[in-house]
């Protein structure tokens, strides 16, 4: 390939070649941009030995810093239950949350109660689900998010690895699968 004499002709040729570059090299980013649901690597062994021994460990990226700082703060009265922990367990598991909060539009806001499963998006996600789902025996509870999402562990929500839990009615599968 010959250079053009022209200087704003060669820049002319290589400014789409550097565009598109730069759009390949941003293209990665701009995919996990709202995959802040997504389990960050490494988890702290203290948040999934003390959080996980009651429930999923949910991926920080759910919930926004702010959210995350009252949970921490308030242990000693965690949804009805005690679960305090000593300042040496408890400071990494906070700064891990910290670092790895929702930060992308779908967590901007801060939940009622700071509970994922009364955030707005989470409540648009499961509209079409009858509130009876939730009593089911196999799933207990909206926050048992790996009753139905196969890879909810490693913060992925994927509509296409769901699970139809046990015990829902034939009525109910159809709207399921949709």
């Amino acid at each position: 390939m010959s250079t053009p004499r022209n200087p704003r002709l060669a820049a002319r040729n290589v400014l789409p070649t550097l565009l598109s570059i730069a759009f390949l090299a941003a293209l990665p980013a701009a995919t996990l941009a709202d995959s802040g649901r997504a389990m960050p690597q490494p988890v702290p062994a203290a948040y999934t030995q003390e959080c996980a021994s009651c429930h999923m460990a949910y991926p920080p990226g759910l919930l926004p810093a702010r959210s995350w700082q009252r949970l921490m703060g308030g242990l000693e009265r965690h949804y009805g239950s005690d679960a305090s922990l000593d300042a040496a367990t408890r400071q990494p598991i906070d700064a891990w949350l910290q670092a790895n909060a929702g930060t992308y539009k779908r967590v901007a806001e801060e939940p009622p109660q700071d509970r994922i499963t009364r955030s707005a998006w989470f409540a648009r996600k499961h509209r079409q689900i009858d509130p009876a789902v939730w009593q089911l025996a196999s799933v207990r509870s909206a926050a048992q998010c790996a009753a139905c999402h196969t890879d909810a562990e490693r913060g992925r929500f994927d509509d296409d690895a769901l699970r139809v839990p046990a015990g829902l009615p034939a009525s109910q599968r159809r709207a399921w699968l949709d």
